[in-house]
């Protein structure tokens, strides 16, 4: 019997996982549709360096939709196509391709969390539980039958990236754990309909990662680790420019909402019903660590008293 054939569009260290489970499970990769790697994403290693190593084509895909690649993928005649975190919406009429299904996988519990950086909006709302979902793709975002979900536990201090690490992990074993079920047609797909009521975010804009002093320290705190590094940082605008908030942990410290205060415990950072401590800043390139050194920058800004 020969090897299931698919085409896969990936990227993003969760969509290298996925890739990588694929082939554990035996299916022949003919092609990777993906992106070239930004400056800022050297953090992971992209799904490229595991098709190279397999001798898969590649292909960057700035504009996957084009008539060009979807009669190169109608030439292949995939068994499946599977969207790994791609960028982009497939059309419908790539969807009829595959013979036995088009997949995506997705960073959430679906229905719940439909929608772009899934993974990201459960740490801004203080979620404790989310997951992964393999589902049969329509032509609407997130949308079609669950084929397989893991289920994965939110730590109270879980970052952006750790919940990543965690998703990438469960991803790989998720796809390949749910090939053969979907090849043999044994696999029951349930309707997202069955499962509860969806909700919705929309990509991240850089305005969402703005700290507000009207918010609750624990909720200041979701927003800090939705974005922790590699992420772009949760931020202060002030009147001498925007304060990055690399890192910082709730404190039972008291301080004024809006106020910074340099304590024996470090330097505070004040909302509405409690406080922040501090633990690493960026002002420009500037990053720094040290209290004293934190206390210093913010005086220069004129944003610390004392």
């Amino acid at each position: 019997m020969s090897s299931p054939t698919a085409v896969v569009c990936a990227y993003s260290s969760v969509g290298t996982a996925a890739l990588e489970g694929l082939l554990e499970a035996g299916v022949e990769v003919k092609a990777l549709y993906t992106y070239a790697q930004g400056a800022d994403e050297l953090w992971f290693t992209p799904p490229a360096t595991v098709a190279e190593a397999h001798s898969i084509p590649v292909h960057l895909a700035p504009a996957f939709n084009e008539d060009s690649v979807y009669e190169a993928i109608r030439a292949q005649q995939p068994d499946f196509l599977f969207s790994f975190y791609f960028r982009e919406m497939i059309q419908a009429r790539f969807l009829e391709l595959p013979r036995l299904g088009a997949f995506n996988l997705h960073g959430s519990l679906l229905p719940r969390y439909r929608g772009r950086a899934p993974l990201n909006w459960v740490l801004v709302k203080g979620e404790t539980e989310t997951g992964i979902s393999l589902h049969a793709m329509t032509p609407k975002p997130d949308d079609g039958h669950i084929a397989a979900q893991a289920r994965l536990p939110i730590a109270w201090d879980e970052t952006a990236l750790s919940l990543t690490e965690k998703a990438a992990i469960a991803g790989r074993s998720l796809v390949r754990d749910a090939v053969p079920g979907l090849v043999d047609g044994s696999t029951q797909l349930i309707n997202q309909k069955t499962l509860g009521p969806s909700t919705y975010f929309g990509g991240r804009k850089p305005a969402d990662s703005r700290l507000d002093f009207t918010m609750t320290a624990l909720e200041a705190f979701n927003q800090v680790r939705a974005v922790a590094d590699p992420w772009p940082n949760a931020f202060l605008e002030t009147l001498a420019g925007t304060v990055k908030v690399a890192w910082a942990l709730p404190s039972a410290e008291p301080c004024p909402p809006g106020r910074f205060r340099l304590t024996q415990e470090g330097l505070l950072l004040g909302f509405v019903d409690g406080a922040l401590r501090l633990h690493v800043l960026r002002a420009g390139t500037r990053r720094v660590e040290r209290p004293t050194e934190q206390a210093e920058l913010l005086r220069g800004l004129g944003l610390l008293e004392g």
